[in-house]
């Protein structure tokens, strides 16, 4: 298929105190959530004036990945859509129909494998088609990239240089401590036939390689989680960082560097999550406390980006490291099922 075009698909965020509460019934229609509850996640957006980073992000990240693109020879435009807030996918679609591209790839911001980060962006891209009629265009969505070396590298250069941002007498000694949004643990264990628990084993995955990376094989670290936003009778995947760094530091640890693998920019949840609810548990624990950075519009992750593009525009050879194998290619219809009612979808961008 001779693709004519790039479409980044994301989840959105709110740019103004004003788009706060409509972006958090975006996010949870359909659930049944008062809002009462919308209104205390609210406040969070509200320390950051009511910004999300997130969209400024992805603008960035577009003109970083289109200049690599350019300078590779490929002339494609770049189109971009949120599930949530504005660009909306939908909008992005009937604009792609209007300018009369008729087949695109999508990058989707989501580098593992969910309901949340896979299936769920596939429906909102096929209801975007539908709404936007005939002549809407061919979109095939580019796989996942939780091991490709080029994400692996820009995570390498975020963890090294937070353990370089450390006292020096705690740089040896620090835990490797890797985050990633928790997620339902309905959503995990049925991921389609013979892929259950997939979402993490990929997240810990991507842990494994960029821990091993900066400290060798075999290298010790902790995967766990963050973010969850359902009912407590909800299971969802644990252990929750601020628990783990509790019990670390009642087992004699002196220094973590938090590492947010599971997103790719450093965004609210990031933002919010880390850089102040964790560090300030780890500063009531007494801990030493440095957080790396995100992939973000990092070289290696923008040329990553591109290579999985040419995946599909050039025939390129796929690239990946680890165990796992390639996933995200010609996704069976019953893969990353939606799982069961009980709460909020997962935001695992």
């Amino acid at each position: 298929m001779p693709y004519e075009a790039l479409l980044l698909l994301s989840f959105g965020g709110p740019e103004g105190p004003d788009d706060v509460m409509p972006f958090l019934r975006n996010v949870t229609r359909g659930r049944g959530i008062p809002d009462e509850r919308l209104a205390e996640v609210a406040e969070h957006y509200q320390h950051f004036h009511g910004v999300s980073p997130i969209n400024e992000q992805n603008r960035a990240l577009i003109d970083a990945v289109h200049a690599e693109l350019k300078r590779r020879g490929h002339d494609l435009p770049i189109y971009w859509g949120n599930r949530n807030w504005k660009p909306y996918v939908a909008d992005a679609v009937r604009q792609m129909r209007d300018d009369h591209v008729g087949s695109a790839v999508v990058f989707a911001t989501s580098a593992t494998s969910s309901y949340s980060s896979c299936r769920q962006y596939r429906e909102d891209l096929a209801q975007a088609r539908t709404m936007a009629g005939n002549g809407s265009p061919e979109l095939v969505k580019i796989r996942h990239f939780f091991d490709h070396p080029g994400f692996i590298a820009a995570n390498v250069e975020g963890l090294r240089a937070a353990l370089e941002s450390l006292p020096v007498e705690h740089r040896a000694a620090a835990r490797l401590v890797f985050t990633a949004h928790s997620i339902p643990q309905s959503m995990n264990d049925v991921s389609g036939p013979e892929r259950s628990g997939l979402y993490a084993a990929q997240q810990h995955e991507t842990a494994r390689l960029t821990a091993e990376a900066v400290r060798g094989t075999g290298a010790e670290f902790d995967m766990v989680w963050q973010s969850r936003s359902g009912p407590p009778q909800v299971p969802w995947l644990e252990p929750d960082v601020n628990d783990h760094l509790e019990k670390l530091a009642a087992q004699g640890v002196t220094a973590v560097v938090v590492a947010p693998t599971g997103f790719v920019s450093d965004h609210l949840e990031v933002l919010w999550d880390l850089d102040t609810e964790a560090k300030e548990t780890a500063a009531g624990l007494g801990l030493a406390f440095a957080r790396a950075a995100t992939a973000g519009t990092h070289p290696a992750f923008v040329g990553a980006i591109c290579d999985l593009v040419e995946e599909r525009t050039s025939n390129r050879e796929p690239e990946h490291l680890g165990d796992l194998g390639l996933c995200g290619i010609d996704c069976p219809v019953g893969c990353c099922p939606a799982p069961r009612r009980g709460g909020p979808p997962a935001a695992t961008t």
